[in-house]
């Protein structure tokens, strides 16, 4: 029987209605505990929208610290950080995945001694305080039974871990190679030569040799490109004599600052709080009689020094402890004594001097500080009025003329650091100026104010012999020191190559034996050991340094001493290191392949729908401190 049209509308409306329900249940994350509860699988084990939430937060905040500012989500992505996360997340499923199929788990003793030790759960006394424990899960959206299972988890995940890693220890070969390298040893004979071991000095330079070197040294002697440029400037140095500051104001400076030059006496203190006092009379007995020390004391507690750290501080600071403190006449520990925090034990590390300084004695500073302070407010006045008159049309020589600034020029170059070009504020402008830029008052970095003006670019060009005959004259002869040494030397290693030895040459020698490749020969060439390093036994080098010419003829190769204390520890440090980094790999292959053994599934909806909901630079992310009770983390 053929259906009304109004049927066939509302079967048409139901059969949508049902279409609708169906599509929308995919979509279900009205918030992170809404229908869909993972973003993904590894085996059996579900890794939820909360747990990868939490996880890039912590990300973010990582980003944060080491990069000293605020990340979104999005900018973090660009680091490829969501998809690190994801893998992390995922590897620690695998691990999670295998521990439970094999029926690897930890007791609750275990999981209790982790709450107990994890810092962030500890009250004032420094014991592990119920309350805080809640309240840190509470603000994280986490049940205790959630936390203590993620503990349990993890700790079962490392001793998985630790299984695969431990049994992997490097065998030797590689340090050996390495050792055998570094610690191979040279003995060997050097001698020197200079000036003085010429069989004649050198002759006198004619003018013809120094034009002949200036010719064909040209490179050297090139005037770099430089802007020729005025300018106006006005230091406070140069109006200080314009500054009058009467007695009376310099008094009130002082009294305005009596703190700084009237300081009492101070203590640089730890302090160490218990939950009793009869449990801070137990410490100090301890201490005072030896059976512990203060540190080991702060250890038992879970504390470092830097949590126990105060500082310097008053008597008046300190309160009702100020009187046991302060009467330590030498760095100590306190008697037990009552404090708003409870009882505690004070650890005098230094003790610093009261101090006064009298007017009398401060006058002088203080008048030179206020007359430059002065002198710069004064400068800093006139910028405006300066700035007007430049840009009113007034020039350089002008504004020079008109008030207190002074007029000069300057060939500016990188390399100048004469008068003015000494300030980095003068440089920089200097070096973007253009024949487009119109003068403008700048300041520099002493509180002085300048303008400029290019008045022309000069390009790099070859200098004038007259200019720099000294230069050539240095040069030269420095020259030909060399080639008279070098050519000296030549006739030596000839010797050398037929059989004479270094200390037969007529030349004081020295011995050296056993050095290794790390030696050190102040004052001597930077290649003088790494050359002696390159020869064979019975061979000879030279090297030049700077006015001479060393020779060195080696003597002796030796392997490595084997008892070297410094070489066994390194050897201990490469095995180790390489151990470490094998077995690193082959976890990376076990978690690889437990992965792939348990299957993996991941709902990008689910992740969409985290990441278009996350805050990006902030959320609701496990402290740091909660992660330490863990025992290690998950690769």
């Amino acid at each position: 029987m053929a259906r009304k049209k109004g049927q066939i509308s509302k079967f048409l409306v139901g059969i949508m209605l049902v279409m609708l329900m169906v599509g929308l249940a995919g979509f279900g994350v009205t918030n992170f505990g809404g229908r869909i509860r993972t973003i993904g699988e590894v085996g059996t084990v579900e890794i939820s929208v909360d747990q990868y939430a939490r996880a890039l937060d912590e990300e973010l905040r990582n980003l944060q610290q080491r990069f000293g500012q605020q990340f979104s989500l999005e900018q973090a992505r660009q680091f490829g950080v969501d998809a690190q996360v994801i893998q992390r997340l995922i590897s620690q499923a695998a691990l999670e995945n295998e521990t439970n199929r094999i029926g690897l788990s930890v007791g609750d003793a275990e999981v209790q001694r982790q709450l107990l030790s994890t810092q962030g759960f500890r009250g004032i006394s420094g014991d592990f305080d119920r309350d805080a424990y809640e309240f840190t899960l509470e603000r994280n959206n986490l049940t205790a039974q959630e936390y203590e299972a993620s503990i349990r988890n993890r700790t079962a995940g490392t001793i998985l871990q630790s299984a695969v890693i431990s049994g992997i220890t490097a065998s030797g070969t590689y340090s050996d190679v390495i050792l055998g390298f570094l610690g191979e040893l040279r003995s060997f004979s050097w001698l020197e030569l200079d000036a003085k071991s010429l069989n004649s000095p050198l002759p006198t330079p004619t003018e013809a040799d120094l034009q002949a070197h200036f010719d064909s040294h040209g490179d050297d002697y090139t005037v770099p490109a430089s802007k020729s440029i005025t300018y106006v400037w006005l230091s406070p140095e140069s109006v200080i004599d314009q500054i009058n500051i009467d007695e009376a104001a310099l008094q009130a400076i002082y009294d305005s600052r009596s703190a700084e030059y009237n300081t009492p006496e101070r203590r640089i203190i730890e302090r160490l709080i218990f939950s009793s006092m009869a449990n801070a009379e137990a410490a100090a007995t301890r201490i005072s009689t030896a059976e512990t020390s203060f540190d080991a004391v702060v250890g038992e507690r879970g504390l470092n020094l830097a949590d126990i750290d105060l500082g310097d501080v008053t008597r008046a600071s300190l309160g009702a402890a100020g009187d046991a403190v302060f009467s330590l006449t030498e760095p100590g520990i306190s008697a037990p004594v009552d404090t708003d925090l409870g009882p505690a034990i004070f650890r005098v590390n230094a003790i610093l001097a009261a101090q006064s300084i009298p007017f009398e004695h401060a006058r002088a500073a203080l008048l030179e500080e206020e007359a430059a302070d002065n002198a710069r407010r004064l400068v800093s006045d006139q910028i405006a009025e300066f700035d007007d008159l430049l840009a009113g049309g007034a020039t350089l020589e002008e504004l020079a003329n008109e008030t207190d600034m002074v007029l000069g020029t300057i060939d500016w170059s990188a390399v100048n650091t004469d008068g003015i070009a000494a300030y980095s504020g003068f440089s920089i402008t200097a070096n973007a100026v253009t024949n487009a830029d119109f003068p403008s008052i700048e300041i520099l970095e002493d509180g002085g104010i300048f303008a400029l003006r290019l008045d022309a670019e000069i390009a790099a060009h070859p200098d004038s012999y007259e200019n720099v005959r000294d230069q050539v004259a240095t040069d030269q002869a420095a020259d030909a020191l060399t080639q008279a040494l070098e050519a000296d030397s030549a006739v030596l290693l000839a010797s050398l190559s037929g059989g004479a030895t270094l200390s037969s040459l007529g030349h004081p020698t020295t011995v050296e034996t056993h050095i290794k490749r790390d030696g050190v020969f102040l004052g001597k060439p930077e290649t003088f050991l790494s050359s002696v390093f390159k020869l064979e036994q019975g061979a000879a080098t030279s090297v030049t340094g700077a006015g001479r010419v060393f020779i060195m003829q080696l003597n002796v190769i030796a392997d490595a001493d084997p008892n070297d204390s410094d070489l066994v520890d390194l050897g201990t440090a490469i095995d180790t290191e390489t151990g470490q980094t094998i077995g690193q790999d082959a976890l990376e292959l076990f978690v690889r392949a437990l992965q792939n053994k348990a299957g993996i599934s991941l709902n990008q909806t689910a992740i969409n729908a985290v990441h278009a909901r996350f805050p990006g630079t902030g959320g609701s992310a496990i402290p740091a401190q909660m992660q330490g009770g863990s025992g290690g983390d998950h690769n």
